[in-house]
Parts: C-alpha cells; sequence; structure tokens
C-alpha cells in the first residue's frame, strides 16, 4: 500500500510525531481482515515502527461486530442473511456495543503522546471528524450518556441505541458516529463507524428498530453529494 503525508489535525499537536501521519487508501475487506489490520497497525506504532496513521475501510460481506468484551447478543444473529448472502458476525479487539457495517464507512486512528484523561483523549482524535462533517454543512457534537449504558447489552446491544461522549451526534441528537478505542501502553487505537446509507429493512431486522431517521438521513447525503 502506498503511503502518503498528511498534516495532522490541530486539535491532537499532543500527538507524537504530529508533523507527519500515514494516509491509507481505502480497503475493501472481510471484517476480520480489517480488524487484523487495525490490530497490526497499533502493536508497530507501540513499538515505533509504525507512524500516526488514519484510514478508512468498508466491510465486505455485511458484518455486525461486537464489542470485546460484549457476550450477550440475539442468538438469531448467528444465522441472519442478507441479499442471499450471510452477514458475517466479528468480534472487534475494541469496547462498546454492536454494530451493523453496511451502508457505513469506518475510520482508524492510530496514535500516541495523548496527556489527557480517556474521554479528553476521545473527543481530541474526534476533532478531525467534526471538522470533516461541519465542511460539508453538517453540525455535529459528542452524546452524553454515561456509562451505565453497558449494564444494559442484554436489552440494547446497539452502539447506536446510545451515545455516549466519545459520540458524535447530529444537533437533533441522532447518533451519527460511534468509536471505541483498544489501548496498548502509551499507543491508541481508536475506530468508528459512520452511518451513511443503512438499509432500513435490514437494520429493523438486526436491532428491531430504524436506523437514523429519514429525515437526518437525507440531509446527510445532501450535503455529501453537493460536495462531491
Amino acid at each position: 500500500m502506498k503511503s502518503e503525508g498528511l498534516a495532522a489535525p490541530r486539535g491532537a499537536r499532543a500527538m507524537r510525531n504530529c508533523a507527519r501521519w500515514r494516509l491509507i487508501p481505502p480497503i475493501v475487506a472481510a471484517g476480520e481482515v480489517q480488524m487484523a489490520i487495525d490490530q497490526w497497525l497499533l502493536e508497530e506504532h507501540r513499538q515505533g515502527k509504525h507512524p500516526p496513521t488514519l484510514r478508512f475501510y468498508t466491510w465486505l460481506p455485511v458484518a455486525i461486530s461486537l464489542g470485546y468484551h460484549q457476550r450477550r447478543y440475539p442468538e438469531f444473529w448467528q444465522t441472519l442473511t442478507w441479499q442471499g448472502k450471510a452477514v458475517d458476525l466479528v468480534r472487534r479487539p475494541s469496547g462498546g456495543r454492536a454494530v451493523l457495517h453496511q451502508g457505513d464507512l469506518t475510520y482508524a486512528v492510530v496514535t500516541s503522546g495523548l496527556s489527557g484523561n480517556r474521554i479528553q483523549d476521545y473527543q481530541t482524535i474526534c476533532e478531525f471528524l467534526i471538522r470533516g462533517w461541519r465542511s460539508l454543512g453538517v453540525e455535529l457534537g459528542f452524546g452524553n450518556a454515561g456509562r451505565g449504558y453497558i449494564h444494559s447489552y442484554v436489552h440494547n446491544p446497539n452502539c447506536f441505541g446510545t451515545a455516549t461522549v466519545a459520540d458524535l451526534v447530529l444537533a437533533d441528537g441522532t447518533k451519527l458516529i460511534g468509536s471505541a478505542q483498544l489501548r496498548r501502553d502509551q499507543a491508541i487505537l481508536q475506530h468508528g463507524s459512520m452511518r451513511l446509507t443503512p438499509d432500513r429493512g435490514l437494520f429493523e431486522q438486526v436491532f428491531l428498530k430504524s436506523p437514523l431517521s429519514q429525515a437526518c438521513r437525507l440531509l446527510c447525503l445532501k450535503k455529501l453529494r453537493s460536495r462531491g
């Protein structure tokens, strides 16, 4: 894969080697492959063998990713199909709850040298997402749910069912981007899903509720297409 120089986000100046980053071209691959790449990048960076990295990717086939500690989820997820193909069930190395990877775009950041607490580090890394969506005319803010949501896995295994201070929401509170982290020493992997064009029928089949409201989805698509 060809690497490119990328100026570091202004809000992340505390990151080690912030002058130059590696931007990896988008990759389409199975969930297990994508998670293996993220973990490899984290370990290489932890050992000082690889610079801070940003990448974007999508999942093929469609998949549900489970948080590392998420042991309870609906049994029928193991036999789900969509458009005649099985839906993969993949475990992420990071925490959080289940994410449906269809019609979404995943980002991953690998960095180190942040000096804040866990919440501050989440928000520092998320600044590039806020600025990027703002350039498209979409304002995002952080969620406000506390960590008590962790105890509701059985009743609400959906990552997008709750917006914590690590997540980004639209003006009406709708969660657009959910993020999770994995830490090794001072190195951090933060990756997350941006919901762009979720299939309503599949989402309702998986989580028994609707995805982004139609109004919010149309707004985001309009902004993206106007800049395309």
